[in-house]
């Protein structure tokens, strides 16, 4: 999954929005960074090339994800992480990051207590997380393409998970939960270029977990060929663009009452 997640997808969803995220993480000029869910380090790399003076410590459930960021971006430290407890000390960084990993968290108000705990008085909690499906030029052509090919159930991660966590109302009422206060929460959309739409599927299909869901059908080739065609049609052929919506977050934590 990394490899394809790497290939296929950083480039066109993920290092767009790690510029955006990267420039605003330099603004606040810190020193002590946590990153949370930093798969193989898109926004890691991001952040070291806008804030070189900032130690990073990158980390990520998942190991194999850590394996290959650490190979890619050797610049920071790595660790293998669950960020619903997280194995640092109170107080311990002035910036936590997280790009498009919230979403993930299967206790949002847990992970985000964790947050609050590890950030100085004065940090920062610094993320993005995506919009409803429709905003996502191309997770819509998926899932689209993938609700054809399998009208008798198409998995539901796209929606669900990716794109289930899109109302700042929600996620203020988490970070409330945290004791974490909302500062700011600005829609942004950027432009994804994909070699082409063949890409994208595959990225999809290979490297999230789609593939696990599909991965004991006797029809996964089939698929795969008719979501393909599918995002082809609807994308067109050669190099495919589409906008891609999110949310970024700043917030910080509530001093006690």
């Amino acid at each position: 999954m990394p490899e394809a997640y790497e290939r296929h997808l950083v480039p066109v969803f993920f290092r767009p929005f790690a510029a955006d995220l990267a420039a605003r993480a330099a603004d606040l000029r810190p020193h002590r960074v946590l990153e949370l869910a930093a798969g193989t380090g898109a926004l890691t790399t991001a952040v070291l090339d806008a804030a070189p003076d900032a130690r990073v410590l990158a980390t990520d459930l998942n190991e194999a994800m850590v394996i290959r960021g650490a190979a890619q971006e050797p610049r920071a430290d790595w660790r293998q992480a669950d960020a619903q407890q997280l194995p640092f000390p109170d107080a311990s960084f002035d910036l936590v990051l997280c790009q498009f990993g919230v979403m993930f968290f299967p206790d949002r108000p847990g992970a985000y207590g964790e947050v609050r705990r590890v950030l100085a008085p004065e940090g920062r909690f610094l993320f993005n997380s995506w919009g409803p499906l429709a905003s996502h030029g191309f997770s819509a052509a998926f899932q689209d393409a993938l609700e054809a090919s399998i009208p008798e159930g198409a998995p539901r991660f796209l929606p669900d998970i990716p794109h289930g966590y899109a109302d700042p109302a929600l996620v203020a009422e988490d970070l409330a939960a945290a004791g974490l206060a909302l500062d700011t929460a600005e829609e942004v959309t950027l432009e994804g270029v994909a070699e082409s739409a063949a890409s994208v599927a595959t990225g999809l299909l290979t490297g999230t977990p789609v593939s696990a869901a599909l991965a004991s059908r006797p029809d996964t080739e089939a698929i795969h060929a008719a979501v393909t065609r599918a995002m082809t049609d609807s994308l067109g052929t050669g190099p495919a663009t589409a906008s891609m919506t999110a949310t970024v977050y700043t917030a910080r934590p509530r001093p006690p009452s």
